[in-house]
């Protein structure tokens, strides 16, 4: 995978806003020789008693759990902040954050412990050799970019909804390494999160500089992970209005957070 055009090394706000693209548009090629095709068909979930739900939960808790744990702290002194937030979640819920680097994904798995967690990601992972089976092992799912079959896609994450788990949406939608700030949102987390009224947990990852002897080695910032309070829609008012002011309030307290931090 590379960068496009000059983005090699993304770290401030200013060098985003001097790319002409859309906030939402990727920065990041990715290496796809391999054809993968969604239709009607296509599984997202496996069956939770499978040969290969079974193997899943093994290879998640057993083995990445446990090794991205120490890997993330060694490589950026991963730090999570407001873990209590969700101890007393027992609902399904969508989870978001900004989409900041490649391992962020597992930084929202180490977050939320046991709860089980699927992450949403774009179907062109899916066509990455070797990388497409961990994944799908690893609890992602593909976003269908056929229109047809969104609606097999919305199913799957409604029942996983209703099963008590929790499903983790990029709001973002693609990949900006090290961006500083809260893009624009577009609506699919909050659609879904209205539709089976269960609340949005925000998550944020913020920035930091190495401190004692990481500093002397270590070019990149270190990262934490604030996890804020569930936010939940106003089911008064029509789905429209509460997918608009739901993912307008999320936006806004996430922006907060990264202010609050640069404060500091």
């Amino acid at each position: 995978m590379k960068m496009k055009g000059v983005i090699e090394n993304v770290e401030s706000i200013e060098e985003l806003e001097n790319l002409e693209q859309n906030e939402n548009a990727n920065i990041i090629d990715l290496w796809t020789p391999c054809e993968f095709n969604i239709d009607e068909n296509y599984e997202y979930v496996p069956k939770e008693d499978s040969i290969f739900s079974i193997c899943s939960d093994f290879l998640y808790y057993g083995i990445a759990y446990p090794i991205l744990k120490v890997l993330t702290k060694i490589i950026y002194d991963f730090k999570i902040e407001g873990q209590e937030n969700i101890e007393n979640l027992e609902e399904g819920a969508i989870s978001v954050s900004n989409h900041v680097l490649f391992l962020d994904c597992a930084m929202i798995g180490l977050a939320f412990k046991d709860k089980k967690i699927y992450y949403t990601t774009q179907e062109e992972s899916f066509k990455i050799p070797f990388v497409r089976k961990l994944i799908k092992l690893l609890r992602a799912i593909p976003i269908p970019k056929g229109i047809e079959n969104k609606k097999y896609f919305i199913k799957a994450i409604s029942n996983l909804l209703k099963e008590k788990n929790i499903v983790h949406v990029y709001p973002e939608a693609s990949l900006w390494p090290y961006c500083q700030k809260i893009r624009n949102f577009k609506n699919g987390a909050f659609d879904i999160a209205v539709r089976n009224q269960v609340p949005v947990v925000p998550c944020v990852f913020t920035f930091r500089e190495p401190t004692g002897i990481r500093k002397i080695f270590k070019r990149k910032k270190d990262v934490t992970l604030k996890i804020l309070k569930p936010v939940y829609s106003d089911s008064d008012k029509y789905i429209r209005q509460q997918i608009e002011e739901l993912k307008e309030k999320v936006a806004f307290e996430m922006k907060e957070a990264i202010a609050k931090e640069e404060q500091l």
